[in-house]
């Protein structure tokens, strides 16, 4: 396609914008934002870019309606003015709010046994020489420079507040073990492995991110690190991990600290989201929701090979997925066709499954979302993520078209709506309560974005921990997937109070098979789709009901009577009352 330059002020802007997400030279009038590599968290990012620096009132909605540039600066010029105050920073008095999803996690984390399901451990090999000396000075400068990773919870005059501890009282809590020569080196290895991912945190008491440095041989280090989600995120990995290598790079060489400060830190977050999370705004975002969730199922029941406790246990196990490149190609351009993307699909299929298992065609599915709709807090570790609730209609057989175009629907209209905390509206629509699972919604879809790169230290081999996953599962099954290298990759975290591995194994296989017919034939209805394998519909079709025994058919069944009488004379026939 002949590029054409963008014409007039919105236009010029819009295409500075996309250039700098999109991570592209130049962005003509007639350019497409999905054909450039745009993907749902791109799109989200963009418009938080757009509603900042061109003040107008734009939905995610529009772009995907509107992805060419020229079509978006036309909606945009009729587009109402839209400013949110910006994050500024307030006062450090004694007393800083939790944000929402941070007050939700402390409440939940004075309960037994819930705490450990919210850690977030991270662990790899380290090869070759490391200075010591300026990886721990890495570590000791990103908790200086993110107040959150020094902040502890106490519970004053009723409510949890949070305080900050001054840079000089605080030090990244660095636990170091030499096992060079030991005769048990990896036993022992894995033994501090489990140690530290399931050693409890003291929110009251910090810290809240901890590491220990474990020296294998003279050139082989472990480096585990664990965070308390309540001050991190999936995010916040990627911030941490680009700013780790940029310090080590920088003080290995001798020189001072590049990073540049922040302007604002998560207490300045929290005390603006306290303060504006309220109002008009927050009230068409309300009616939404209720609009949305109103008379939503209480569960959402897959068979499970094990009655469910009365108090949810965290205990959890993982099954892993792997399609294929010529699958996740089919499924790309399946999503294309949709105007959607492959996130959408994917949860269409998912919802899809969990209808056909639970025999439920009202379904609720769970999804995170980064919830960094502001620039100011994209360069900030601390605890912003959302979860949305997704209601999928799967009454009436609607056909696999109709699906994905609802699914995408539902997507857009729930992206729009993120700005109100889960924990609001888990108060709004007040669901049925219980100990024994989550509320609104048990399972969960999360479709994980690339954001932040790997771990790079110069003049060092890194290799990720395997086996650093504590297996723990806030949900009864939460899927988890991502592309890499031309396939979908990932798996299922589950309840193991609920399932067994074999059972999950198999469900991941019906959702395969789901997404194969999916692609093969987008007309059908989703009822009508097989989902078992050639095996398994023999098993169920012949194999069990193999009930043929040869008898004397011949006979009546009065005679084939007697007969029985006459060789056990003394056995009951019939018992009647008593």
């Amino acid at each position: 396609e002949v590029y054409e330059a963008p014409q007039g002020e919105v236009e010029t802007r819009l295409a500075q914008i996309w250039a700098e997400i999109l991570g592209v030279e130049r962005v003509g009038r007639n350019d497409n934002f999905f054909s450039l590599g745009g993907h749902s968290l791109l799109a989200v990012r963009l418009i938080t870019r757009m509603q900042q620096m061109l003040e107008v009132e734009v939905t995610v909605r529009d772009l995907f309606a509107h992805p060419v540039l020229s079509d978006l600066a036309g909606v945009m010029a009729s587009a109402v003015s839209f400013v949110l105050p910006s994050i500024t920073s307030v006062e450090r008095t004694s007393r800083l709010p939790l944000s929402f999803s941070q007050q939700r996690l402390w409440f939940l984390s004075q309960m037994e046994g819930v705490s450990e399901a919210y850690h977030i451990p991270y662990g790899f090999r380290v090869q070759g020489t490391l200075n010591r000396a300026a990886f721990v000075r890495a570590l000791e400068r990103i908790v200086a420079r993110h107040e959150v990773l020094r902040s502890t919870f106490a519970f004053v005059d009723g409510e949890p507040v949070q305080k900050i501890t001054p840079v000089e009282e605080n030090h990244f809590y660095l636990v170091e073990h030499d096992l060079r020569g030991k005769l048990d080196a990896e036993a022992e290895l894995v033994r501090l492995t489990e140690l530290e991912a399931e050693a409890s945190f003291d929110l009251a008491q910090g810290p809240l991110i901890r590491g220990r440095l474990i020296r294998v041989t003279e050139d082989e280090h472990v480096l585990l690190i664990t965070m308390h989600h309540i001050v991190f995120d999936g995010w916040s990995m990627g911030i941490f991990i680009d700013e780790l290598s940029t310090l080590y790079s920088a003080f290995r060489r001798g020189e001072g600290d590049p990073l540049p400060a922040l302007a604002v830190q998560y207490a300045d977050y929290a005390a603006w989201q306290r303060q504006w999370v309220t109002g008009e705004l927050l009230q068409r975002q309300a009616e939404y929701w209720k609009r949305e969730l109103a008379g939503a199922p209480v569960l959402l029941e897959v068979p499970a090979d094990h009655a469910r406790p009365a108090e949810q246990d965290f205990a959890g196990g993982f099954a892993q997925l792997v399609l294929d490149e010529h699958l996740t190609a089919g499924l790309k351009e399946l999503s294309r066709r949709h105007g959607g993307t492959l996130f959408m699909t994917l949860l269409s299929a998912w919802g899809a499954l969990l209808a056909r298992l639970s025999g439920q065609q009202d379904v609720v599915i769970g999804i995170p979302t980064a919830n960094r709709n502001r620039t100011e807090i994209e360069g900030l570790i601390g605890f912003f993520v959302n979860t949305l609730a997704i209601r999928l209609d799967l009454s009436g057989s609607p056909r696999v078209s109709q699906l994905l175009e609802q699914a995408k629907t539902k997507v857009l209209s729930a992206q729009q709506h993120q700005s109100m905390p889960f924990e609001q509206v888990v108060e709004l629509i007040q669901p049925v309560r219980s100990l024994a699972h989550t509320p609104l919604f048990q399972v969960m879809f999360a479709w994980q974005q690339a954001e932040g790169g790997e771990l790079e230290l110069p003049g060092l081999e890194l290799h990720p921990l395997q086996g650093a996953q504590h297996r723990v599962s806030k949900f009864d099954l939460t899927l988890s997937l991502q592309e890499t290298d031309g396939r979908i990759a990932g798996g299922v975290e589950y309840a193991a109070s609920l399932f067994e591995r074999t059972t999950i194994e198999r469900y991941l296989g019906y959702f395969r098979m789901l997404l194969e017919e999916m692609v093969t034939d987008e007309t059908r209805t989703i009822d009508t789709l097989p989902i078992l394998t050639a095996a398994e519909r023999d098993l169920v079709l012949y194999r069990w009901n193999d009930t043929t025994t040869d008898y004397p058919s011949e006979k009546c069944v009065h005679a084939l009577f007697e007969q029985q009488a006459e060789r056990t004379p003394d056995s009951v026939a019939v018992v009647f009352e008593n």
